[in-house]
C-alpha cells in the first residue's frame, strides 16, 4: 500500500486536492473549480487519491463528497518513522560520545 500512497502524493494537484479537504469534505465539482483542468481529469486524480486509501467519498444522491482519511498516510508515517528514529537515535548517540569525550577531557585538564 505504501507504493499506492507515495504513487498518489507524487502528483501536485493530488497534494493541493487533500489540501482542500483535510479539514473537511467538499463535493468533485467544489474540488474541480480550484483547478484548470478538466472535470474528467480531477475525477482520476480523485480515484488515484481513493484507492491509495487516502481519501474517502460519500455518495449523496448524484454528489460525491470526498474527504481525506488520515488512517490513510499511517503506513507512510510508519515508513518515514522507520528512518527518522533511527537518525534520532545516531543523534542521541553522537551528542552521549561528545559528553563522555567533553568529561574526560575536562578530567585531564583539572590534573
Amino acid at each position: 500500500m505504501i507504493d499506492k500512497v507515495l504513487h498518489a502524493l507524487a502528483e501536485p494537484r493530488r497534494r493541493d486536492i487533500l489540501s482542500l479537504i483535510q479539514n473537511g469534505e467538499l463535493p468533485s465539482s467544489d474540488i474541480a473549480s480550484h483547478f484548470n483542468i478538466t472535470a474528467p481529469a480531477i475525477s482520476q486524480h480523485l480515484k488515484v487519491l481513493e484507492e491509495s486509501g487516502l481519501v474517502l467519498i460519500r455518495k449523496a444522491g448524484t454528489k460525491r463528497y470526498y474527504r481525506m482519511r488520515r488512517e490513510g498516510f499511517s503506513d507512510l508515517k510508519q515508513y518515514i518513522d522507520r528512518y527518522w528514529d533511527d537518525s534520532l537515535l545516531r543523534l542521541k548517540q553522537a551528542a552521549e560520545e561528545e559528553e563522555r569525550r567533553n568529561r574526560i577531557s575536562d578530567e585531564h585538564a583539572g590534573q
